[in-house]
């Protein structure tokens, strides 16, 4: 970088002023284009379910859903990313109900696509949310995750959704080799449209906390962790690798997960590759700015707004962020 004239034939704050000049020469700006709604959808009619540990966010019903996406489509919020809340009694230790093409997920898949055709919908592919204890994969006899045979199962839940209609598949289960098998599936089905979103960098984070409790695996979990298959907070240079195996398997698009506590990661990974690179704004991240901005601690829609656009500086392409619809009212406001 060249060293510019000091003081005070440079005045940096003359760009400052007014209005008009800190628009004019502002670098980055957040759009509602930019944004993906989490939802969290369950079986039933009528039922909407506060989600306790994350203010504003419910379960929602397929019907009770329906309102949400057609908001997503007049906000012009391009995707919707589903998460499914799944009964206890469906939960099996492989985890078998992920590949039913009549269960939840595949159900709203069909109904969302036949309804709101614009809207973009993004399926989670793990077992976490099936499995009855928890995990993202199959189990050893040791209690250890295997990862091929897991890879195996996650390659056949990706299909089902894919014949279901959902736009983009997003495996977030960070099991070696399986964007992949993915990839590979879905050619020899013809399923050629359908697009990888990898969550390629996803760490073994204390922020996923309010997220477990969404969707039911806390309690499944109890308390064993991921990290034998999830990435160690410590590490950045494996995220690169990550990225770089997930994009020659056949990745349309990477993620970074968690988000704000790693935007160095964000960083690293859009110049290294150069790729469409996405952030997830987790459910622990949502929850500390709304409870200190309902205890009155913080400006909730300054500090919202402010994080996303440090989402953009970063160099993300785009947020999966709770507050999506919130943060697109008032930029179609502005």
């Amino acid at each position: 970088m060249q060293t510019p004239p000091p003081y005070p034939a440079s005045r940096p704050r003359r760009l400052r002023r007014d209005v008009f000049t800190r628009e004019l020469v502002r670098e980055h700006r957040l759009h509602p284009s930019d944004l993906i709604l989490p939802v969290f959808v369950l079986a039933g009619q009528g039922v909407v379910q506060d989600v306790g540990s994350m203010p504003g966010v419910q379960r929602l019903s397929l019907d009770r859903l329906l309102p949400v996406a057609e908001d997503c489509v007049k906000l012009g919020i391009p995707v919707m990313a589903l998460f499914p809340v799944i009964e206890q009694s469906l939960k099996t230790e492989d985890g078998r109900e992920a590949l039913n093409p009549e269960g939840l997920v595949p159900t709203v898949v069909r109904e969302l696509k036949k309804r709101f055709p614009e809207l973009g919908v993004m399926t989670d592919v793990a077992l976490d949310p099936f499995t009855s204890h928890g995990q993202d994969g199959l189990l050893d006899a040791t209690g250890y995750i295997l990862n091929d045979e897991t890879v195996a199962v996650l390659r056949q839940q990706a299909l089902v959704q894919a014949q279901a209609g959902v736009d983009i598949v997003a495996p977030s289960d960070m099991m070696d080799g399986r964007i992949g098998a993915i990839r590979t599936a879905l050619e020899a089905k013809g399923l050629i449209h359908t697009r990888i979103m990898a969550y390629s960098a996803k760490y073994a984070s204390a922020f996923y906390g309010p997220f477990r409790d969404a969707v039911g695996s806390s309690a499944n979990l109890g308390k064993s962790n991921k990290k034998v298959y999830q990435m160690d907070p410590g590490n950045t240079d494996e995220a690169l690798r990550e990225v770089g195996l997930d994009i020659a398997e056949g990745a349309d698009m990477v993620m970074v997960k968690p988000g704000m506590p790693y935007l160095d990661i964000v960083r690293r990974v859009k110049d290294e590759f150069h790729v469409p690179t996405f952030a997830y704004q987790v459910s622990g991240e949502y929850a500390m700015l709304k409870a200190a901005a309902q205890n009155g601690w913080l400006d909730h829609d300054a500090v919202m707004m402010e994080s996303l656009l440090g989402f953009k500086r970063a160099g993300a392409d785009g947020v999966l962020t709770y507050f999506a619809r919130d943060a697109a009212r008032l930029l179609k406001a502005a």
